[in-house]
């Protein structure tokens, strides 16, 4: 986006009202508006993913099966047999994480997932069910969590300290990571963008030096999707990593 001749790539991420005066009186932006639409495509394709069950699946049954089948595995694989209750959460978490990215790829779409508000809400949400889970099995044994075993007694003055704010930093990381990865990617696509359009703009020889940002941008744009996975697949594993430590307390 350009303004007095100056690219303001941050204008993507500004928040304004949708559906009109109604919106506005009641604070309902296109980042509310682009979450419930996430909700409802997961809604749908799991739905209609489970709908038939047929042997051979059709594409949207494989699509709902893959990503079902990949979290499931993954988080059995972090957390143990234990892990399976804590299954829908994970899931939903990385469902919900990764269409809020990918719905950011689409034109003139908002990626309310490059809002640190979104990404720590999540992640405040993350670190209290882990704390819940390890209060409710192990109760106060749970806080021996922040003094390792083996650990010399004489040192828990130093560890114990250390161990809380490594903890506590965990929805702060994991939030950031998130916010930051996609603010980057959408600023550089701008930038390029934007790049393509004003160097194409000086004519034939412009079209021959708008080449080369423009294939960097057809780039990015692939690299953004992988990216895009990429971060809800991390945030659902570093979650589920959080899980095992709250049930194994090691």
């Amino acid at each position: 986006m350009a303004a007095e001749g100056k690219i303001n790539a941050l204008h993507q991420f500004e928040l304004t009202p949708s559906l009109g005066a109604l919106g506005e009186a009641v604070h309902f932006s296109q980042s509310t508006l682009f979450m419930l639409i996430a909700v409802g495509l997961i809604t749908l394709l799991m739905v209609a993913g489970a709908a038939k069950g047929a042997i051979v699946p059709g594409r949207l049954q494989a699509l709902a099966e893959s990503a079902y089948g990949f979290i499931h595995d993954m988080v059995v694989a972090q957390i143990g047999d234990e892990g399976k209750r804590y299954f829908p959460f994970v899931f939903s978490l990385f469902m919900f994480v990764l269409f809020g990215n990918m719905l950011g790829m689409i034109p003139y779409a908002f990626t309310f997932t490059s809002h640190i508000a979104v990404t720590f809400t999540l992640a405040a949400v993350v670190i209290v069910l882990v704390t819940v889970v390890g209060l409710v099995i192990h109760g106060t044994h749970f806080f021996s969590y922040f003094l390792p075993e083996g650990a010399p007694p004489a040192l828990a003055p130093v560890i114990i300290p250390i161990e809380i704010i490594s903890y506590l930093s965990r929805p702060i990381s994991l939030s950031v990571r998130l916010f930051a990865n996609m603010v980057a990617g959408h600023v550089m696509l701008m930038v390029f963008a934007t790049f393509v359009v004003m160097i194409g703009g000086m004519g034939v020889v412009g079209y021959i030096g708008a080449t080369l940002p423009l294939a960097l941008n057809v780039a990015l744009v692939g690299f953004e999707f992988l990216v895009a996975f990429l971060q809800a697949y991390v945030f659902a594993i570093l979650t589920s990593i959080y899980l095992h430590d709250a049930v194994h307390l090691h």
